[in-house]
């Protein structure tokens, strides 16, 4: 069921959702294929979509991708959580007020990951560890658009997610293509849960003015 939702209202209002991810609810397949079938009208490079969709499902390779993730999450958290948010933010930046609830935000998904209906493993063919920059913005500029549309389109139909890439850190992405069959010429761009939203009433973020980020003609 779609919420009715304007472009523009799809677009600020796409949050990344976490502790309001709902456990209990199933996410149908056919909702699934929706997405997917609209995510792939975004553009990839030459046209290819030279791109693999994993969605698990399955409770213990739930679990099993899972411990890989919360493993690597770890390795980095408990600095994170104890730095000085003025110095991670910016100390103007008004990010830097919901830095505790951000750093409580992501080990709440952590601590659950297994517990969401569905991870979602996009997959780019080509391995990038020696490629040139080119190369390497080419190949995710083919399919990080179409992750986006993805989360445009269940934001849409009331399913948060959050693009996480925790798991990707030193050996977490072979183990997870171990434990999903992901052949070795294909390279993992994130992990995103998949959920109904506990309530859809996401609002605009605090962001910086445009006329702060907007460098014409010179840096």
């Amino acid at each position: 069921m779609k919420l009715g939702l304007s472009a523009d209202e799809v677009l600020s209002t796409t949050r990344a959702v976490r502790k309001r991810l709902d456990f209990d609810r199933p996410v149908e397949v056919e909702v699934l294929e929706e997405c997917l079938s609209l995510a792939m009208q975004a553009p990839s490079g030459s046209n290819r979509q030279h791109y693999q969709w994993v969605f698990v499902t399955d409770p213990d390779l739930r679990r099993r991708v899972g411990e890989v993730y919360r493993e690597k999450f770890m390795i980095n958290h408990e600095k994170n959580r104890t730095s000085d948010p003025k110095k991670t933010s910016g100390a103007d930046d008004s990010r830097a007020a919901g830095f505790e609830n951000l750093m409580s935000s992501v080990a709440y998904l952590a601590e659950n990951i297994e517990k969401v209906p569905v991870l979602m493993v996009p997959c780019i063919e080509g391995r990038m560890e020696n490629a040139t920059i080119n190369v390497t913005a080419a190949q995710f500029g083919s399919i990080l658009p179409s992750v986006w549309s993805f989360m445009l389109a269940a934001r849409e139909r009331g399913i948060g997610s959050t693009w996480t890439s925790a798991h990707l850190k030193e050996d977490g992405e072979e183990r997870v293509a171990e434990i999903l069959g992901i052949p070795e010429n294909f390279t993992q761009v994130g992990l995103f849960p998949l959920a109904y939203t506990i309530g859809t009433d996401f609002k605009p973020a605090k962001r910086l003015p445009p006329q702060d980020l907007m460098h014409i003609n010179h840096w």
